[in-house]
């Protein structure tokens, strides 16, 4: 049937509204930094993409799964699993987070008469049931709301659903830096759960932030996955929007980006900069970063080799410099001395070989 009259409200093209979900990699399907980590006793990025861990009490391997809710579609999970038990003192905590940029979240209107509601939906699962809180935190204002969920039976993935009601008080700052927390509790001391849950916005008071979380660290036995994350304005959850695996990837690299992880990477070309021992290359970045970003090696003894013809020259180190959004140079200085002029071509030279660039949050 042809199509002879657009309406003045345009078309809706139903459920389908790309880029609805605020979290980036919510499937947990990107994890640059590596699949697994053990014996963590601190907080950090360590797999999965754009979630941070926030650690400090008990021992933990992090890890990226493949234990999925069957049937929804999803491929990986991220996962704590407890190695050492710990129980906190009053300013401790266990938390898993993501944090979020203010000019994604101009059109939330928060901070006017007009403030949207957000939904966040998402799959869990724990061998530890009971009471678990999420947090939404404004930075830009110091305000917080938070709401908790049940985990019902043990070991078998839940689907949850939360809605946030909007905040009429503080506007989002709109630029690339810090402004929204979305935050999983784990584990809280009683400074944090010695109040009244702030179950509407109120300026932050720790009493108030997790009150009835459960102590995820209490037992070695204990494991907690999460997958299908979803956070979007509203008062109700839409099915989980899937991003083709090259896009979920870009977004996640504005944030993190790694050129070398391990033995047989490659570098691009360097050249001669300084005598016979200091070379030089000019990256650009895959795609803009959120910021400058640091740049990060490893340095280890011999973790890379840069080859002039059939010979092989180590690097003692290597270092970064006028690192901007789009690009960076790195500086490699050899242990041995190369004929000045030289061309080397550059890898991993052991499975410890780090090269990556981070601008997170």
């Amino acid at each position: 049937m042809a199509v002879t009259t657009i309406p003045s409200a345009g078309l809706t093209l139903g459920a389908q509204v790309n880029f609805r979900n605020l979290i980036i990699n919510g499937d947990m399907s990107i994890a640059q930094r590596g699949t697994s980590s053990s014996s963590i006793t601190s907080g950090g990025y360590y797999t999965v993409d754009r979630m941070e861990h926030a650690i400090n009490y008990g021992t933990w391997t992090l890890s990226q799964s493949t234990d999925v809710p069957t049937g929804q579609g999803f491929a990986k999970s991220a996962k704590w699993d407890c190695t050492s038990t710990g129980t906190p003192t009053a300013g401790q905590e266990l938390k898993f987070r993501q944090k979020i940029e203010g000019q994604f979240l101009q059109y939330l209107k928060k901070g006017t008469s007009n403030a949207e509601s957000m939904t966040l939906s998402f799959w869990v699962k724990s061998t530890k049931t009971g009471t678990y809180i999420v947090e939404m935190r404004d930075d830009d204002n110091n305000r917080n709301i938070c709401q908790s969920y049940t985990i019902s039976a043990s070991n078998t993935w839940e689907k949850k659903t939360l809605t946030f009601d909007g905040d009429t008080t503080g506007a989002y700052n709109n630029d690339n830096g810090q402004s929204l927390q979305c935050t999983w509790w784990l584990g809280a001391g009683t400074n944090f759960t010695s109040g009244t849950l702030a179950t509407s916005w109120e300026s932050t008071t720790n009493a108030n932030r997790a009150v009835g979380q459960v102590n995820l660290a209490d037992s070695t036995s204990n494991e907690w996955y999460i997958t299908g994350v979803q956070l979007e304005v509203g008062t109700s959850a839409s099915d989980f929007e899937f991003l083709p695996y090259d896009v979920n990837l870009q977004r996640c690299m504005r944030y993190y980006q790694v050129l070398i992880n391990g033995d047989d990477q490659s570098f691009e070309n360097f050249t001669s900069y300084n005598g016979a021992s200091v070379y030089c290359s000019h990256r650009f970045n895959v795609t803009e970063m959120r910021t400058a970003p640091t740049g990060i090696t490893s340095n280890n003894t011999n973790d890379f080799a840069f080859y002039s013809q059939s010979n092989a020259h180590f690097a003692s180190t290597l270092s970064f410099s006028d690192t901007y959004e789009k690009g960076s140079w790195i500086y490699c200085t050899m242990a041995t001395s190369v004929d000045q002029g030289s061309s080397l071509f550059g890898k991993g030279n052991a499975s410890t070989a780090l090269c990556a660039f981070d601008a997170e949050l």
